[in-house]
């Protein structure tokens, strides 16, 4: 499930894609920690159990990793009274209240499709809804539902 609910509170997580993406890049360091690792136990003639440590600490790791990843990394939190960004390099503002948004609105910078949360005194929230798991659409239409109830 890419979100998860309860009374006001609507969790977005991380896309299976970038997930991958987190997980292939921490296994590739690995390969490399484990190849220079391999290297030190030839040269300087140390314990070949060495080896089978760092890869055991090597796989808790990538345990660890992918636990976090899937369950508790949250990209986007909106709440009642506001939302909050985590883990998005260019988002801008991260965290704000809606009564100081001013509209959302979708947008494609460089042609990555955003969901953009513009806000009263001239600062923005970019989302890129394809770093959200779930549906784009789905995920746009609750950013404005919760805009639209916070409105009232």
């Amino acid at each position: 499930m890419s979100t998860t609910q309860s009374p006001g509170v609507t969790d977005y997580r991380l896309a299976p894609p970038i997930m991958a993406r987190f997980v292939g890049a921490y296994l590739i360091l690995l390969a490399v920690v484990l190849l220079v690792v391999t290297g030190l136990v030839a040269v300087l003639e140390l314990n070949a159990d060495l080896l089978v440590v760092v890869l055991a600490l090597g796989l808790l790791g990538l345990i660890g990793l992918s636990w976090w990843l899937r369950s508790r990394l949250v990209v986007v939190r909106l709440t009642d009274a506001g939302y909050r960004v985590r883990a998005i390099r260019a988002a801008g503002v991260t965290e704000a209240r809606w009564a100081e948004v001013e509209d959302a609105v979708a947008a494609a910078p460089s042609g990555v499709e955003c969901v953009v949360l513009r806000l009263r005194d001239g600062r923005s929230t970019t989302i890129p809804v394809q770093l959200v798991a779930g549906d784009k659409d789905d995920f746009a239409r609750d950013v404005r539902d919760h805009l639209e109830r916070a409105a009232r």
